[in-house]
This record gives C-alpha cells, structure tokens and sequence, in this order.
C-alpha cells in the first residue's frame, strides 16, 4: 500500500505533536503574564540580552532543584518560567533580535566529554 503523498511530506517537517501539551499549558502562564507586562513579542521588538535570560531560567531551574515549585511573585510552576524564557532566548537568537552579550568561548562541552570518557 502506498502512502498518501500529505503524509509523506508532512513527515519531512518538525512534529509538534510531540511537544507535550500539558508542559505548553504551563509555559503559556508566564507568556501571559509578560505580554501583559512588557507586551507581547516585545524581545522581537527591542533586542534582549542573552545572560539576562540565560540566568534567570538557571535561578527557576536552581530554585525547582532546591525543591520549591512555584515562582513566589507569579504563582507559576519555576520549570515553566524557565521554559518560557529559554524560549524566549531561542527565539530571539532565530530573529536576529538577541544582543550576544555571552561571555567569551569556554571549554565546558570538551571539559564534560574529558571527565566522563570511560
């Protein structure tokens, strides 16, 4: 049996279906809250910086780590926080909207692969 020709290239394309849906519910709560803040898509707007994002998603990763879940100022889960900024983060990188104020080149990536070579 041959295959419907939608289905074959719908198959080439990313598969959305596979976000789960339940963690997109929660990641929206924090979308909502800054589009009413600052509106939304405002880092397609005016240019955010990396670290800015980058390190306040570590402090909700740190924070769920250390056992809280919810942000104390939002009421949200801290894991969608964080989610929503790197998404945020990654989207403005694809836009051309990320000020790149990274710190310069490390070695991490090869530092993990020297410490756990078997």
């Amino acid at each position: 049996m041959s295959r419907n020709p939608k289905d074959v290239a719908g198959s080439a394309k990313p598969d959305l279906s596979l976000i789960p849906m339940s963690a997109l519910v929660h990641v929206a709560l924090p979308m909502m809250d800054g589009a009413r803040k600052y509106g939304p898509g405002n880092w397609r707007e005016t240019p955010v910086e990396a670290r800015t994002y980058a390190a306040a998603a570590m402090r909700h990763i740190a924070s769920w780590l250390d056992g809280e879940e919810e942000a104390e100022d939002s009421g949200v889960h801290h894991l969608a926080h964080a989610a929503a900024g790197l998404m945020i983060l990654l989207d403005a990188q694809l836009n051309d909207s990320m000020v790149d104020n990274r710190l310069p080149q490390g070695s991490a990536a090869g530092q993990i692969a020297k410490i756990t070579k078997p």
